[in-house]
């Protein structure tokens, strides 16, 4: 199963109306939505006006950009953002002054998101990816059960033995608490490395998100053309609903026990 998900639904304009593009014609299955972002209203709208599945982009890493932000939010979210975009390895490390600070963005995105779109989230990850952020982790602040997004899988000789080894304990110990497709990749990386094929290949008998940003012009290009269609021809497309915890799926892989095929 091939899941396509779209980042950053909701951030702009441009950004929510090229994903829309594809999800009318059929190229991503699912989006992930901010808050409080200058699109968020319209956003949700159309998401539910296209009965598109959608989740919950966690934003840790920038401005809220939208018109009706409430000042503590602001004022938490301007420490966290200040914390985690100092240096690559921020978020990696546990902050404990800022304890408070992520659970109140993490709760009120979340309850933003629900009054948005009338229901909770199919699956939450990040922008940046900092809902894997040692805070976020180590917090347990989102609940047992829910479909998250799980770390970047990688082929054989690519990145560090240590880059890999803090991925795979991470992915066991979520793998352990929540629902994760099997591997994850991203689009772009996917199209530069001429690996897609191998990615449709794991779709066949594992579950696969395959992330992009359509307001990219290269990827909208390539999500559109009659080569990314050729491509989907034999491959199972879904959402994160089918997703389930590791222990009703006991094949499932996690971090450095995935064996990507050659």
């Amino acid at each position: 199963m091939l899941i396509i998900n779209a980042d950053d639904w909701g951030r702009s304009r441009a950004e929510t109306d090229a994903a829309l593009q594809c999800h009318e014609h059929g190229r991503i299955t699912s989006a992930s939505a901010m808050v409080f972002m200058l699109d968020s209203e319209r956003a949700a709208e159309l998401a539910r006006e296209s009965e598109i599945d959608v989740g919950l982009h966690l934003n840790f890493a920038e401005k809220f950009t939208g018109h009706s932000v409430p000042r503590m939010l602001e004022a938490c979210q301007s420490k966290v953002t200040l914390f985690l975009m100092q240096n690559k390895y921020s978020q990696l490390v546990y902050n404990p002054f800022l304890r408070k600070e992520f659970f109140y963005s993490y709760k009120a995105q979340m309850e933003e998101f629900e009054r948005l779109f009338g229901k909770p989230p199919s699956h939450i990850d990040g922008h940046h990816h900092m809902h894997l952020c040692a805070n976020v982790l180590l917090s347990r602040m989102i609940p047992v059960g829910v479909r998250m997004r799980r770390n970047f899988s990688f082929w054989p000789g690519e990145k560090s033995y240590l880059n890999r080894a803090y991925r795979g304990f991470v992915d066991r110990w979520l793998a352990r608490r929540y629902g994760l497709a099997d591997y994850f990749f991203d689009l772009t990386q996917s199209i530069g490395d001429k690996k897609l094929d191998r990615v449709a290949a794991l779709a066949r008998s594992s579950n696969v998100e395959l992330m992009t940003h359509p307001f990219v012009p290269s990827e909208l290009a390539y999500l559109m053309s009659d080569e990314f269609a050729t491509l989907l021809g034999g491959v199972e497309l879904d959402t994160y609903a089918r997703v389930g915890l590791a222990s009703d799926r006991p094949t499932a892989l996690c971090g450095e026990e995935q064996h990507l095929r050659s």
